[in-house]
């Protein structure tokens, strides 16, 4: 069998999000060629990757019938807009978070996607975070008995308002709730499922600001589980991101997944020692023995690799495999980002 050829992929913007999490995966990935980039100002992509055809305009990249995939890793509030250009134009997509600013848009963007016989798929990278993948191995490992009660936080301290307007001007897909809301709402979403109700509160602490800057969903599922997922801006001494409380046992997880600190440093995805958190960053499993005696030890986490995703769009897109960010579970994502907050 003749193997396939690489998917040939543009970005349309080479921000933080296209130069660190996008692009030295696509380098890196044998089946995919990164070929193209849009920059409409300054042309910066060459410096990193010196073959890189670089395009004046979206629609320039649009125009090239070469072109299978295109990432859209610009502003929220445009993705909408050229996830739907894209998809006419008969591309694939890759979609950064939040994938639609509502529930309409994202159906209209699944619609348009079966109709052109091409995939949209979210890029939710947070799924393949060393810290998560340890919290799902838990998981599913039972070892917790029924769990009750979960904690699912994001938390920085950045009291200063944003540069870049499109986050701190009211609009749609501004605030902290679309910006590390998808993040952690899916991983929610992909470990326990569609919940049976949900309550949302906002807040807006930091002097100036505009939208939100805190927000905790409290998520409802059968069985007596609740699920909360938070974050804030103002978080000075944030706590383990992750707590699980089951009838047998407790397990805390901090943040620790290392995998953007080290693309910020220059670390390539594919050195040795790439994805792996440091010593001392263990989770920590505390479990019931039969007798009641409680015994607690550490939890090392697997290495993240966000290589994974982009393995998973590859065997979409060539081999037709289901994509692990279903359409559903987008659905539900936008459901719970759109749904009124409690005053």
């Amino acid at each position: 069998m003749t193997p396939s050829p690489p998917i040939r992929t543009a970005l349309l913007a080479y921000g933080m999000s296209g130069k660190l999490f996008q692009a030295p995966f696509l380098a890196a990935h044998p089946g995919f060629e990164l070929y193209g980039v849009a920059e409409r100002t300054e042309q910066r992509m060459h410096l990193d990757y010196p073959d890189i055809r670089s395009y004046p305009s979206v629609a320039d990249v649009l125009a090239d019938p070469s072109i299978e995939l295109v990432v859209v890793n610009t502003p929220s509030n445009t993705h909408f807009d050229l996830a739907s250009q894209a998809l006419r134009a008969g591309k694939h997509v890759l979609l950064e978070k939040p994938v639609a600013t509502s529930v309409a848009q994202l159906q209209e963007l699944l619609a348009l996607a079966q109709q052109q016989d091409r995939h949209l798929l979210a890029y939710q990278n947070r799924r393949w975070d060393s810290d998560f993948g340890a919290v799902r191995r838990v998981v599913e490992s039972g070892q917790l008995g029924q769990l009750f009660e979960v904690h699912i936080r994001y938390d920085r301290y950045k009291p200063a308002l944003h540069f870049k307007k499109f986050k701190e001007e009211p609009g749609p897909g501004a605030g902290l709730l679309y910006d590390l809301g998808p993040h952690i709402i899916d991983q929610a979403l992909s470990l326990f499922g569609q919940p049976i109700s949900a309550t949302k509160t906002l807040g807006s602490y930091r002097p100036g600001t505009q939208v939100d800057d805190f927000f905790s969903l409290h998520l409802r599922y059968p069985a007596g589980l609740n699920v909360w997922v938070s974050s804030g801006l103002l978080i000075a001494d944030p706590g383990p991101a992750y707590v699980l409380h089951g009838t047998q046992g407790s397990y805390q997880k901090g943040r620790t997944d290392g995998q953007e600190a080290q693309l910020l440093a220059g670390m390539s995805p594919q050195a040795p020692e790439y994805g792996h958190e440091k010593p001392g960053q263990e989770g920590r499993l505390t479990l019931a023995a039969p007798d009641g005696t409680l015994s607690t030890t550490p939890d090392p986490a697997a290495p993240g690799d966000y290589m994974g995703l982009f393995e998973a769009v590859f065997q979409t897109i060539r081999h037709d495999e289901p994509y692990p960010i279903r359409d559903e579970q987008l659905l539900w994502q936008n459901e719970l980002l759109e749904q009124p907050a409690v005053l």
